[in-house]
């Protein structure tokens, strides 16, 4: 039987609605989910691109992996010279990034007419919070979220993330993923096996 591979984004482990399955922390979460595969006798391999492994070094304060949860991870970049993604993957990122875009600017303009009427910080937070929505959430929108997709799709492996960008784009491209409420009980079935 061959080995099941997971590809897990940073999200899994700094998200407090996604860690708490494995942890109090983002820390413990990363280690005992790790150690949680590690049970699992050599079935299932834990893959970071190293971009991903160097972002959850920097927001895990500390981290210190026990040998038996290090063994079953595997830090490796994808091949991003060698894979390829579908032209209409890109059509339609392009236009929804227009899309996204056109809605910023609207975010903006409402901004500068709310500073007539209220104070710069709470103009300042909103700009903020609603830029962030329209321009951000649902659309893989950084290289460790690509980097992700694409190391699931060189190895066919199960890509984990609370990222809907991620999902999303998972999803297009025909790739393997569970929800993030479905991450603990699915690998709690590998022991069944």
């Amino acid at each position: 039987m061959e080995k099941e591979r997971l590809v897990p984004d940073t999200s899994i482990f700094t998200n407090p609605d996604v860690y708490k399955q494995f942890g109090s922390n983002p820390s413990e979460a990363f280690t005992n989910f790790l150690l949680m595969v590690s049970e699992l006798e050599g079935e299932i391999n834990v893959y970071l691109p190293s971009s991903v492994f160097e972002e959850l070094k920097r927001m895990l304060n500390n981290l210190k992996l026990p040998p038996k949860a290090r063994s079953v991870l595997k830090v490796k970049s994808p091949k991003k010279y060698e894979l390829y993604i579908p032209a209409f993957l890109m059509y339609e990122f392009i236009e929804e990034l227009r899309n996204r875009i056109n809605k910023g600017l609207r975010v903006a303009e409402e901004a500068v007419k709310a500073s007539t009427y209220k104070k710069p910080e709470e103009v300042l937070k909103f700009l903020r919070r609603r830029y962030r929505e329209v321009l951000r959430e649902g659309i893989v929108d950084s290289k460790e979220d690509l980097e992700i997709i694409l190391l699931a799709l060189e190895l066919d492996a199960l890509v984990l993330s609370a990222d809907k960008g991620v999902l999303n784009m998972a999803d297009k491209l025909g790739l393997r993923y569970l929800e993030p409420q479905d991450i603990k009980e699915t690998l709690e079935g590998f022991k069944l096996w």
